[in-house]
């Protein structure tokens, strides 16, 4: 046995501590099911499967909406999975055209939430639903409320409502009553300075809804007019019946059968997609396109921190790091639906603190999370973007930027990302960089975040801890930072 003296002892550790030290990284393929991850609450059981009932379409006996018998519409069901019956429009048209529709509704009483309009068959895909331009008539027991929205291309959204709306701040709607006859008129005219106007006239009020010049060359195309679902996740059923229904000057008084176009709404199934029942982790699919078949991801709600039951993550166990490491992590990515009002996150989160059941609502970041957040607002579609909260209060979210952040769309493909933490960043205070197929941003920790401290033990996917809806997202391939 060698004996040091202190001294030198000394001299050796101050020289071990100044040499670079080389984080390690751990790569997962998940071509199988990992041994090393996981889950608490992420196939959520505490949620029953619910029943969807779709039953909905030409009805040559009924006279709800007034006039002679025959009329359009039934049992419309909110859920995750298209529905429709609709009017094929004689050839697909865009906001460059104008646009009217007028009828007679009656929104029975109870509950519900369904869509009337323009929308696009081939794009039905989550709420808001590209390509649509639509009435949301949204059933309050009595009453019921009316509101105008839309949907680009890529996703991006706006509404207005038969009331008062300042848009991102408050909506206050008018109560309508329900089980009555009601006439109504949309009409939608593009503007010269290169936006539109869409409005919902009913009950001697309108709902009026710009549409942005930035929102307008990002295209709609509609290929159909008529009755669908809020396509978000399963909720209660109502009943909506329309008549003597005129669509850009066709007119359609169902005293026979109009032959419109319908798909998925004469069915009853089983559904697990109802809020807030999570249901991801290690999966054998291959949407993100990874090297092999096996994946990480499902579907995605957010969590709430104020029950366990509505908490969930799934993730690797790591040694622990803190904010005075290095972390990284890649692979891709794919989202394949994503609701407003939505957020999926991947990153590096603490077992305990990250799931600790709390009263606050100040924070829907976890306690001790650095990581991804993939979410809106609904105005600009979803982002991809930095995301940290210390242990405790101190948090920093980059945000979408104004549009610049990074960009995701739920449409399927498969895209590469990234994240970087440097600790040294920022003048010492830390900087997270996030990146997408070639798209990057970089968000500055606020001082004093980094020395607060925070520990994580576990790289995957954590709920946030306020509720909301779904994204239906995967990775894979991922290769991350596992210890010091």
């Amino acid at each position: 046995m060698i004996l040091i003296p202190p001294s030198i002892r000394a001299v050796l550790v101050s020289l071990m501590m100044a040499l670079p030290v080389h984080a390690e990284f751990r790569t997962e393929n998940f071509d199988r099911e990992p041994p090393n991850w996981e889950g608490v609450n992420n196939r959520n059981k505490f949620f029953e499967t619910k029943t969807v009932e779709q039953n909905f379409g030409y009805s040559a006996e009924t006279n709800h909406a007034g006039g002679q018998k025959g009329e359009a519409g039934g049992r419309i069901n909110p859920a995750g999975e298209p529905a429709y019956y609709g009017f094929k429009l004689p050839k697909p048209i865009d906001l460059n055209t104008p646009m009217t529709a007028e009828g007679r509704l009656c929104v029975a009483k109870g509950p519900g939430n369904c869509l009337m309009g323009f929308f696009n068959a081939g794009t039905l895909s989550g709420w808001r639903t590209p390509n649509t331009m639509v009435a949301r008539l949204n059933a309050r027991g009595g009453t019921f409320h009316c509101h105008t929205e839309y949907a680009t291309a890529k996703w991006r959204a706006s509404a207005g409502v038969i009331g008062k709306i300042v848009l991102g701040s408050s909506i206050t709607p008018v109560e309508i009553p329900a089980g009555q006859p009601l006439t109504w008129k949309l009409d939608y005219a593009p503007a010269a300075d290169g936006g539109g106007m869409f409005n919902f006239h009913m009950a001697g009020a309108t709902a009026a809804c710009a549409i942005e010049p930035a929102h307008r060359r990002d295209g709609m195309t509609f290929t159909h007019f008529g009755l669908l679902p809020v396509l978000k996740s399963w909720d209660g059923a109502g009943d909506v019946w329309i008549d003597d229904v005129k669509v850009n000057g066709t007119a359609f008084d169902f005293s026979a059968d109009p032959k419109w176009d319908e798909s998925g709404n004469h069915r009853t199934y089983k559904s697990d997609d109802t809020r807030p029942k999570f249901d991801f982790g290690w999966s054998a699919t291959h949407y993100a396109k990874g090297l092999r078949p096996g994946e990480l991801g499902g579907l995605v709600f957010r969590g709430d921190c104020r029950e366990p039951a509505r908490l969930g993550c799934y993730g690797d166990k790591l040694t622990p790091l803190t904010l005075k490491s290095k972390l990284e992590a890649r692979g891709k990515v794919t989202v394949l639906r994503a609701i407003s009002d939505s957020t999926a996150s991947i990153g590096f989160y603490h077992s305990e603190h990250s799931m600790a059941v709390n009263a606050s609502q100040k924070h829907a970041t976890p306690m001790d999370w650095l990581g991804i957040n993939i979410e809106g607002p609904s105005s600009e579609g979803f982002f991809f973007y930095p995301v940290c909260r210390a242990h405790g209060d101190e948090a920093a979210v980059h945000g979408y930027d104004g549009g610049k952040a990074p960009r995701i769309y739920p449409d399927g493909k498969s895209r590469n990302w990234f994240l970087r933490y440097d600790p040294k960043g920022a003048g010492g205070n830390g900087e997270v960089t996030a990146g997408l197929d070639g798209q990057t941003c970089t968000m500055k920790l606020p001082p004093g975040l980094q020395t607060t401290g925070a520990t994580f033990d576990r790289f995957g996917i954590c709920t946030p801890w306020i509720d909301g809806n779904s994204v239906k997202v995967y990775f894979d391939d991922l290769t991350y930072t596992s210890s010091p």
